[in-house]
């Protein structure tokens, strides 16, 4: 990794030797092939090295065929993983991670709202004296409606209560791993739950978790599914398996789950 620099933004942004960057996408035909050009344009900046990797999880809309067209128009850093079925954010983030290829690891959605740019705040904490294994975001502002926000809150809330984990936006769709952090990382949950259960596992295993703010911005197309019932009564599930797992048997619950790495 590089010394860090000041970006014309103002935010201090470091360069890194090899970065995979995935994103999940549902239904995001409106947003993928922006940010895939946005990837395109700004990861030159921040990596010597780099790929994109979309997943596709079951779209109906028009997402997989463009995904397609970029991988063929950008065959040497444009990859495709698709699930054939809608199997849920956590699956589609598991994908995502076990496809990559290199040493550093980052996400963040694929409905845009956050910058590909914004990944250079999290390269920099990364680059900092104490050299965190992990780097999550959280939203300086969030731009959601009051409904999520206040959900948001609670599951914080419900999160450090019952696992202790005081990070400050567990949701935060724009993060940064060392590989070797999740190299021997089991996750169970495959639906919202994932990355608070990845962030719990993390911190028992004493992965060194650091955090940064980020901008956040609107979704300017396609519409948000995170607050479905369904999306929700799956979290709430998992959330408490895991808890009553840990309680019956700490050590047996963290070795629960399928690899994050492939």
């Amino acid at each position: 990794m590089t010394a860090a620099s000041a970006a014309p933004d103002g935010a201090v942004r470091a360069r890194v030797a090899r970065l995979s960057y995935f994103f999940p996408a549902h239904n995001e035909e409106a947003n993928l092939e922006g940010l895939v050009d946005e990837a395109l344009a700004t990861l030159p900046t921040l990596a010597d090295t780099f790929e994109i990797i979309a997943v596709d999880d079951g779209s109906r809309d028009a997402t997989a065929s463009i995904a397609e067209r970029l991988a063929e128009r950008h065959p040497d850093v444009v990859r495709l993983v698709r699930h054939p079925v809608n199997l849920g954010y956590g699956a589609a983030l598991r994908s995502g991670f076990a496809t990559s290829r290199y040493e550093l690891v980052a996400f963040t959605d694929g409905d845009r709202q956050f910058r590909v740019a914004d990944l250079g705040r999290l390269t920099a904490r990364l680059a900092a004296p104490d050299s965190p294994d992990v780097v999550v975001g959280f939203r300086i502002k969030r731009a959601d409606p009051l409904v999520r926000t206040l959900y948001a809150r609670a599951y914080r809330l419900a999160n450090r209560t019952f696992f202790g984990l005081r990070v400050t936006d567990v949701d935060c769709a724009c993060k940064l791993f060392r590989r070797p952090a999740l190299e021997r990382l089991r996750v169970e949950s495959g639906g919202a739950f994932f990355s608070a259960e990845l962030l719990i596992k993390l911190e028992a295993e004493g992965a060194s978790v650091a955090e940064v703010g980020v901008p956040h911005y609107p979704r300017t197309a396609g519409s948000a599914t995170g607050a479905r019932p369904s999306v929700v009564f799956r979290a709430v599930r998992d959330f408490w398996l895991l808890r009553l797992r840990m309680w019956a048997n700490r050590r047996a619950a963290l070795r629960r789950g399928s690899p994050i790495l492939g």
